[in-house]
């Protein structure tokens, strides 16, 4: 694939949050050794800083979510839809928020020294 895509590029540097399936070792579990040597070849990670991901709002949700309403078994999936929709409306009408603090500028201050010029 990226050889269709990139055709010219030496290396194709992906940017990604810090999953555990973002690493070099999900390759050597998908391919054979040889075909995930030959791709890793030319891929450069770059992880955004755990702490900085804009992942982590959604994770702080999923685990309000989990705590607040999924800690038990559930029987069945139309009772995990109500439940879940009971949670959510409730959850809209508190109109509770994630303030997001880490800014623009803390970024470029925090990350700088990574920056290519």
């Amino acid at each position: 694939m990226m050889e269709k895509v990139y055709p010219e590029a030496k290396k194709v540097r992906l940017v990604l949050d810090n999953l555990n399936t973002h690493f070099e070792k999900s390759f050597y579990e998908t391919f054979t050794e040889a075909e995930a040597k030959r791709i890793l070849k030319r891929i450069e990670f770059s992880y955004t800083p755990k702490y900085a991901s804009w992942l982590n709002i959604a994770e702080i949700e999923i685990n309000i979510l989990e705590t607040e309403c999924l800690d038990r078994k559930i029987e069945s999936l139309e009772k995990l839809k109500q439940e879940v929709g009971i949670w959510e409306t409730k959850k809209n009408i508190q109109e509770k928020m994630i303030y997001w603090s880490f800014t623009k500028q803390k970024a470029d201050a925090k990350l700088s020294k990574h920056y290519v010029t």
